[in-house]
């Protein structure tokens, strides 16, 4: 009974993903009726229309489900890991070692050299944090999981006190691009990065599944999992790497995009329960599908102007946390 209760709200999920797939090749400044973007899809349009569809809105679709369903992901690990349900991506200081390198990009104008500059420089921002935490937490040779995410909570302030005198001293235009990315934002990525994403997704949904029973067993706390056998130590080594890379990505190519991490693991996990072995997948449907209808909406809510997809994240995620929070039990625990 289990199992098809799983297989029904993994089903659901995915209805709702391609609701919301459907939902961002239709609406724009430009609209598309629902049932002509599947004729397009599959039997070609109009240049114009196909040239819409394929190349504007479909790249932006699939980066939103590649960055939406990573973040998710990496929370539930992340949540998993700590066992506390505010820990999300962002607080290990990954997105502020990432967000200093893309910030230094744009302000000395390395943009201008190439498309590949802005994400390695974000990439190579957050390598310097996953390194620094990773060997601040190997001189006992034990991962000290609270001390992990206070040193990540301190990077995060340091990055960002270093980005604000980035943008203090920074011209105009290259303030306006540092904001603006600092929001967040799945349009102008270029599709070698956008292929990329979308299989690394893939692949880190199916890592994950490496690691689901693993977590089950890190929910009962150390101890009992290590009499149940897990390898504890070298589990926390690897989750933690694992987490900071797909974070690092992500932040490096779409910015700084909000509570996904955060509160889509979190409402999954009451709606279908701790195992992490539904939970998983269910968070990466459940973030590339909010991702996708947050994006969406940004695009068409003071169209044909384009908000930040971070604005909308911020205000939806927020929103929904504050609510879970108000409601009798709290925190759902991992």
């Amino acid at each position: 009974m289990k199992y098809w209760r799983w297989a029904l709200w993994l089903g659901f999920l995915g209805v709702l993903l391609a609701g919301a797939v459907v939902w961002a090749l239709s609406v724009g400044a430009s609209g598309i009726p629902a049932g002509k973007v599947v004729g397009i899809l599959f039997h070609g349009g109009s240049p114009v229309e196909h040239s819409i569809v394929f190349d504007i809105r479909l790249p932006r679709i699939i980066l939103g489900f590649a960055i939406g369903g990573c973040l998710s992901l990496a929370g539930v690990m992340l949540q998993g890991l700590f066992r506390n349900p505010l820990v999300e991506p962002y607080t290990l200081g990954i997105s502020g070692g990432a967000a200093l390198g893309v910030a230094a990009n744009i302000a000395l104008g390395l943009s201008a050299i190439g498309a590949y500059t802005l994400p390695a420089c974000g990439l190579l921002g957050a390598g310097g944090v996953i390194v620094f935490l990773y060997f601040s937490s190997l001189r006992t040779g034990l991962v000290k999981l609270q001390g992990l995410l206070l040193n990540g909570v301190m990077i995060s302030f340091i990055s960002s006190s270093l980005v604000m005198l980035l943008m203090s001293i920074a011209s105009s235009d290259s303030l306006h691009g540092i904001v603006f990315w600092m929001m967040g934002s799945l349009g102008g990525s270029d599709l070698s990065l956008v292929n990329f994403m979308f299989f690394l997704a893939l692949a880190a949904l199916a890592g994950g599944y490496c690691f689901c029973l693993q977590l089950n067993a890190l929910a009962l706390g150390e101890a009992e999992a290590r009499h149940l056998g897990v390898p504890v130590e070298l589990v926390k080594k690897v989750l933690f790497v694992f987490c900071a890379i797909l974070t690092g990505l992500c932040v490096s190519i779409a910015g700084m995009i909000g509570f996904v991490g955060l509160v889509v693991p979190h409402v999954t996990r009451r709606l279908v329960g701790p195992d992490h072995r539904i939970l998983l997948g269910a968070s990466f449907l459940a973030g590339a599908a909010f991702l996708i209808a947050s994006d969406t909406l940004a695009r068409v809510i003071i169209a044909p102007l384009e908000l930040p997809v971070g604005v909308i994240t911020g205000i939806a995620g927020g929103s929904v946390f504050l609510y879970a929070l108000s409601r009798r039990g709290g925190l759902s625990h991992a």
